[in-house]
């Protein structure tokens, strides 16, 4: 008899709590941990099964499901150095899902990507996530799990973006003659992740992006005008005074390409390009 559907998200962030909400809503029992005290009482008020990061062994062995998002440090996937043998002789996961970047292609000069593209990861940051993808893999090789790597395009949704940043008065639009990237609003990357976890995938790296590329100013411009704010003036990106992280993201320009999700997974982005989903984000906070 099939074990009913146990989700572990290690860590309960932005893309993980869409995700745990869908789940929840369909039956799925759902625990997340964390190593924080707030950490732990913020999953405990949505409903879930608070666990502490080190005291997570039994669930681990007890989900059957697995959702990781937590970013790889100097010293490797926080999550592996810690219960790789745990995950490996667990007999109940029947699947587990590492939420990864685009990042890690680097940068293509605006041209097209997929999962075979060569990886030309720059920044110290993407090239750990290559690590970490690496690792995951290799554990599921070893150990027969199905690991699934999902390279996520830049992340928007409710509190999170455009509309917020121009709610909160710190939006900019920088321009770098060129720039272009996709974005994936979190409802999207829950729907992908649901798929695969329903379906048989036939690949174990998925890109999860919108369908349409764009530069960063025309969005900002678009969310003002919904909001019918000012739209903010544009900043030559030599000019910009971005920080590391900030001017990181303007080193790298490329289109996704999405075709394997949508072949093997039936998956479609509900908002399949920015001006969908900003608008879909204003009618839920209005």
């Amino acid at each position: 008899m099939t074990a009913p559907n146990h989700l572990l998200c290690l860590g309960l962030g932005y893309s993980a709590t869409a995700l745990a909400a869908r789940l929840s809503r369909r039956g799925w029992q759902v625990s997340a941990t964390s190593t924080r005290p707030d950490g732990l009482a913020r999953i405990k008020a949505a409903g879930y099964e608070a666990v502490p990061f080190s005291q997570a062994g039994p669930a681990l062995s007890a989900a059957t499901h697995l959702v990781l998002s937590a970013p790889p440090g100097s010293d490797g996937d926080p999550v592996l150095a810690a219960y790789a043998d745990v995950i490996a002789a667990s007999g109940s996961i029947r699947s587990i899902a590492y939420l990864s970047t685009i990042g890690v292609y680097g940068d293509w000069s605006g041209d097209w990507v997929d999962e075979t593209s060569e990886l030309r990861a720059q920044s110290d940051r993407s090239r750990r996530r290559v690590d970490a993808e690496t690792a995951w893999l290799a554990l599921g090789q070893r150990s027969g799990q199905e690991v699934l790597v999902f390279r996520l395009a830049g992340i928007y949704g409710p509190g999170s973006g455009a509309i917020a940043n121009l709610r909160a008065g710190t939006a900019r639009r920088v321009v770098k003659p060129g720039q272009v990237f996709n974005r994936i609003h979190v409802e999207d990357i829950a729907g992908v992740v649901e798929a695969a976890f329903d379906g048989q995938p036939r690949h174990r790296i998925y890109n999860v992006a919108d369908d349409e590329p764009a530069p960063p100013q025309d969005v900002v411009a678009f969310a003002a005008e919904l909001l019918g704010l000012p739209v903010p003036p544009e900043i030559p990106f030599d000019m910009a005074q971005l920080s590391p992280m900030g001017a990181s993201f303007y080193a790298e320009s490329k289109r996704a390409s999405t075709a394997r999700a949508k072949g093997d997974l039936g998956w479609r982005p509900r908002y399949s390009n920015y001006r969908e989903g900003l608008r879909a984000i204003l009618a839920a906070t209005n």
